[in-house]
């Protein structure tokens, strides 16, 4: 046997080999996906473009530790015209566009049933207390 491994009665009495594993103490990180602010999308752009000797580009982007494919992508947004594409977007599901609208004429509804109910109110008082003095209402208001 070799140094690592021993052999040792276990508790029912039998012997097991047990087997001495050397843990590596390197903590490997963890990857973590590249963000590129607009500016820098738009620098790398226009270096890019200018270009023009054969192997400059390849310079660039091992120099800068980008792919090709990072271009294709910036410049399809680029040509887009949409500046805004070049900022990160924000993920997850998009809101929807008559969400806000929605919310609004709820709270206006809202409000509106509110104040019919006050008016409602009002009225009912008015009644009573017409009825209590014996004041004419527009029910009451016809000619006999």
């Amino acid at each position: 046997m070799s140094h690592a491994q021993s052999i040792q009665p276990s508790r029912n009495g039998h012997s097991a080999a047990k087997v001495a594993v050397a843990i590596d103490p390197e903590v490997i990180p963890k990857a973590e996906r590249r963000r590129f602010a607009a500016a820098y999308k738009l620098r790398i752009l226009s270096e890019a473009d200018a270009c023009t000797q054969r192997g400059e580009l390849g310079a660039l982007l091992r120099r800068e530790g980008l792919y090709r494919s990072h271009l294709d992508k910036w410049r399809e947004q680029r040509c887009r015209g949409v500046l805004q594409a070049l900022a990160p977007q924000k993920r997850g599901p998009k809101p929807e566009p008559q969400a806000a609208e929605i919310v609004r004429l709820r709270r206006e509804n809202a409000r509106l049933q509110q104040r019919l109910q006050q008016a409602e109110t009002i009225i009912e008082v008015q009644k009573k207390l017409s009825a209590l003095l014996g004041l004419p209402t527009s029910e009451n208001d016809a000619p006999p």
